[in-house]
């Protein structure tokens, strides 16, 4: 037999939420978790000075009914990672 070693495992941890499929601002706050932007201190968390949620069902309902906090979470998720230009984010050409 050829080839006898296996592919490495993956992991992969994601939330799926019933009736909402994908949980985005699940992801949103590990992804602010581990770049910086969202603080955790025990089970708060804080985005800046605002609290934004104990525990984190909590916070993902407060960036559900909060879009625009959101949405400058991941604006600044994304400039930590690199992968979006201002420009794109704007839509100007």
């Amino acid at each position: 037999v050829k080839n006898k070693m296996a592919p490495p495992f993956k992991v992969v941890d994601f939330d799926i939420m019933y009736g909402e499929g994908f949980s985005k601002t699940g992801e949103l706050i590990d992804l602010g978790v581990k770049a910086g932007v969202v603080e955790k201190a025990g089970s708060w968390y804080s985005y800046g000075t605002q609290r934004i949620g104990q525990g984190r069902e909590a916070t993902r309902t407060f960036l559900k009914e909060n879009p625009e906090i959101a949405a400058q979470i991941e604006r600044a998720v994304r400039d930590n990672a690199g992968l979006v230009a201002d420009s794109m984010i704007g839509g100007n050409d």
